[in-house]
């Protein structure tokens, strides 16, 4: 225990720390005697004014403020700059504010949401492993320049993104007692795994419509080279040779005819169509003009028609070719059923459907998700002996995308396959 001190050291202690007060009070005092003032007055003043000082609370020793434990957790870039807190949380990009040692000051939404919440205060190693990533942050953090680096996540899909770390100087943290400004610094994430998907698409799209077209022209050079050569006096051979030309510059035809469609097509997709359209007669009109190929397969087609009208809204042409293509496809890769049925379906509380359901092989579960691709195909030497681009329901499916429709496809191997067209 320490021992008090004597109430005259605390008597000086006060005198002392007073000292400009009872120099103030002695100046009074003089002029009060200089003025005429009773002498016991100023004595009495002057007692007052010690007994006020005596009385007097002892001051509190300066003590630095603590902040409540909330705040001392708070990262230093929200407790300095809240709107800039909210501001990234508003993005709609992943964005990380890292300390000068790489540990998570803070993390947006879109961040938690793409890679997990980080415990703040954990170095950025503790969320994300990548050695490029990790190498890059350590490079900005020494050098204090901005760097980028792609990068791919494969779980739990498959992501690209353009990953970016720069410094920032959000001024004096602390205030002035620190004088100092920490830095910080911003990774931001920006998604580009659409973009890496359409380029892929574009690059398999060109490599598959040049295969499909270097096969026929080579056909065509090759037989135009015999017919001039060896077969120059072979009327017979030539015969047979041009016929097979003509197929082949068929299937060419139809091949950039088909192009020329998705084309078009994808030019108007956002343009939804207003005419109104009865599948009625449409669907007729389509069997009859189908008659000949089912005959050539031997397939039976045949329509289950409500009675009175079916109208959606729709574009005749474009609705004929999506019918046209379901129901041949049907009997070409169906006419092992010997059968195609077409149902329409136009319940009063329902939306309309058409479905087309043929009693042939069926297709393997792996593939369904796949058919509307294109240039892609189940059988790739079935498909070409059907006279077939691969391109026929990726057609489809964009037409059924302006109409606002949906293709739902069904099937069982062995037992056939129902594609519906629901408006």
């Amino acid at each position: 225990m320490e021992q008090q001190t004597p109430w005259t050291a605390k008597l000086t202690a006060k005198l002392r720390r007073e000292s400009f007060v009872l120099l103030v009070a002695l100046a009074i005092a003089f002029i009060a005697v200089t003025a005429g003032m009773n002498g016991w007055g100023v004595l009495g003043l002057l007692a007052i004014m010690l007994l006020a000082i005596m009385c007097s609370s002892e001051p509190r020793p300066q003590v630095a403020s603590v902040p409540p434990v909330s705040e001392v957790e708070e990262p230093a870039a929200r407790s300095l700059l809240p709107e800039v807190s909210a501001t990234l949380s508003a993005l709609d990009i992943p964005v990380m504010v890292l300390a000068g040692d790489a540990s998570v000051l803070f993390q947006n939404r879109a961040a938690e949401k793409a890679f997990g919440e980080v415990v703040i205060g954990a170095h950025i190693s503790a969320r994300l492993r990548s050695p490029g990533i990790l190498d890059m942050v350590r490079e900005t953090i020494v050098t204090n320049a901005p760097n980028q680096i792609e990068h791919s996540e494969r779980l739990p899909s498959e992501r690209v993104y353009i990953v970016r770390s720069s410094p920032v100087e959000l001024g004096a943290v602390g205030g002035a007692n620190h004088g100092a400004s920490e830095r910080l610094f911003v990774l931001s994430f920006r998604d580009i795994s659409e973009v890496r998907r359409i380029d892929r698409m574009r690059s398999d799209f060109v490599a598959n419509a040049s295969h499909e077209l270097r096969t026929p022209l080579a056909s065509l050079r090759g037989f135009i080279e015999t017919i001039q050569g060896p077969a120059k006096s072979d009327f017979k051979a030539q015969e047979r040779f041009l016929g097979i030309m003509f197929d082949q510059t068929t299937r060419m035809s139809r091949l950039v005819d088909d192009l020329l469609s998705l084309s078009r097509l994808e030019l108007k997709s956002h343009i939804a169509p207003d005419e109104k359209v009865d599948l009625v007669p449409l669907l007729g009109h389509v069997r009859d003009a189908l008659l000949p190929l089912a005959n050539d397969v031997g397939v039976d087609i045949q329509l289950h028609l409500p009675e009175g009208r079916a109208e959606v809204a729709g574009d005749r042409d474009e609705l004929v070719q999506v019918f046209e293509n379901l129901i041949e496809n049907a009997c070409k890769y169906g006419q092992e059923g010997k059968l195609v049925e077409v149902f329409l379906k136009n319940g009063p509380s329902g939306p309309v459907e058409v479905t087309i359901v043929d009693k042939g092989p069926g297709i393997p579960a792996e593939h369904v998700p796949r058919l509307t691709e294109r240039f892609y195909r189940v059988n790739i030497e079935d498909s070409r002996s059907k006279k077939g681009t691969g391109l026929g329901l990726a057609i489809v499916k964009h037409i059924l995308t302006r109409h606002r429709a949906r293709l739902i496809v069904k099937s069982e191997v062995g037992k056939g396959t129902s594609f519906t067209v629901r408006f």
